[in-house]
């Protein structure tokens, strides 16, 4: 009988199942390869990465210009509570001195012990003197009463100021913690874009971002003179200010482009455009849908140099025009400022601000 049992069947240990799966991976793989379907996912071309990249750069410019319209509120917040601070402290200087004088009134009071005036006319040697000096002393009376009610408006005024600097710091509170969000989405949005341009080889980085290239794409070299600002450049700008902007853009050709940056040494897109501008003595808005409004629009057929030309449906990005159909900007992270044209971003508008 014992022949005809079936032997026990002992449970599979770790390392017979690690073995098994193993093999069995190995098959379906051997399988796969064998009738061609379990290649791995194609790499995306640079045309691909290029369409990816360019729209994660537009979205994070977007994100930029919120973020520099969030800062300039929160600066001027600041501004305005450093100013409502420092007005507190001088009325509480005031107030102060103020206390000080009714504090000395009252101790002189406290010292001549006040007796009443019918009792001294009654006791007076001298009631004509007596009364000069009552009529003295109820001046004096009615300039303490006005004293009193001056320290009182101060306090008022002060409580007021400070509560005024308590709605401005809860406002600035509000817009810091909106600008530590918008830093958020930016740096997100830069850092999967240099993801994916990491993936790609040398070559094809600077295909992308035109970096290593020539004529309008590179930075000003000796071969790259400011020819749009020779003579009839200059002679085409509306005014001295503008030829100053026009220049000013010139010279910080091969800048890097760095978010929220102003110059002198790095520049976003607005940046750029509101340094060259305060070079020239005009003061410009921070965010390009600030600066579309600050002067006069123009047609694309009016161009002159030193206008302010304006991209996408959402104002997001900004050059100065040059001539000749070319602007000086900041691109994004992956290219300096430098020369481009017009023509290779969608137009949304241009403004005439000198």
């Amino acid at each position: 009988m014992a022949a005809h049992r079936k032997p026990a069947q002992r449970p599979l240990s770790g390392h017979t199942v690690r073995t098994a799966v193993t093999l069995a991976l190995a098959c379906a793989a051997t399988a796969t390869g064998f009738d061609g379907t379990g290649h791995a996912a194609p790499q995306p071309t640079s045309a691909q990465v290029k369409a990816e990249v360019d729209t994660l750069y537009r979205e994070a410019e977007a994100a930029t210009e919120k973020y520099n319209g969030a800062k300039e509120t929160a600066d001027a917040t600041q501004r305005r509570l450093r100013s409502l601070q420092d007005e507190t402290a001088r009325r509480q200087e005031r107030l102060n001195s103020a206390r000080d004088a009714l504090g000395s009134i009252a101790a002189a009071q406290y010292r001549d012990g006040a007796v009443a005036p019918a009792w001294q006319l009654a006791l007076s040697s001298d009631p004509d003197r007596y009364l000069e000096s009552a009529a003295l002393a109820e001046r004096a009376g009615d300039r303490q009463a006005v004293a009193v009610s001056g320290v009182r408006r101060q306090l008022l005024e002060i409580e007021r100021l400070r509560g005024a600097a308590r709605v401005e710091l809860t406002s600035l509170r509000s817009r810091q913690a909106e600008l530590r969000q918008r830093k958020k989405t930016v740096n997100r949005k830069l850092d999967e874009a240099r993801r994916l341009l990491a993936r790609l080889t040398p070559r094809q980085r600077a295909e992308i971002t035109g970096a290593g290239g020539t004529g309008e794409r590179a930075s000003r070299s000796a071969a790259d003179p400011r020819e749009p600002l020779g003579s009839a450049g200059s002679a085409q700008a509306p005014t001295g200010r503008a030829a100053a902007a026009v220049g000013y853009a010139y010279d910080k050709l091969g800048s890097p482009y760095v978010w929220g940056a102003t110059g002198p040494d790095a520049f976003d897109c607005s940046g750029l455009v509101q340094a060259a501008y305060r070079a020239a003595g005009i003061s410009l808005p921070r965010t390009t849908y600030a600066q579309i409004n600050a002067g006069r629009r123009v047609s694309r057929s009016e161009l002159r140099p030193g206008d302010l030309v304006f991209f996408y449906s959402g104002i997001s990005h900004v050059g100065i025009y040059v001539g000749n159909g070319r602007m000086i900007h900041a691109p994004n992270p992956s290219a300096p400022v430098r020369l481009a044209p017009i023509d290779e971003m969608p137009f949304a508008g241009a403004a005439r601000v000198a």
